[in-house]
């Protein structure tokens, strides 16, 4: 099973055909070598291990970013309430 995180893509360089992306706030280059169709900046696309797979429209790409933030959230209650319980 692959994962493709939702990221807008928020600068293109031609000359290298990489774009820099912003995921949840974190900014990372992503190449674009596997797109057949042009990308542009303010879009939204799929990232998987450093590659843009394809475009996402923007209402499905923050929806699943949404969802995203509210699994992380999650992770993150469930690791504070393991680290209180192996303190007491």
């Amino acid at each position: 099973m692959c994962l493709a995180i939702p990221s807008k893509v928020i600068s293109i360089n031609k000359t290298t055909n990489m774009a820099t992306l912003d995921t949840l706030g974190v900014q990372r280059e992503a190449s674009l070598d596997l797109m057949n169709e042009e990308v542009k900046v303010g879009e939204y696309v799929l990232l998987h291990i450093g590659y843009v797979m394809g475009k996402i429209d923007e209402e499905a790409a923050k929806l699943s970013l949404e969802t995203y933030q509210e699994i992380l959230k999650s992770l993150e209650e469930e690791e504070a309430e393991l680290r209180e319980a192996n303190q007491s």
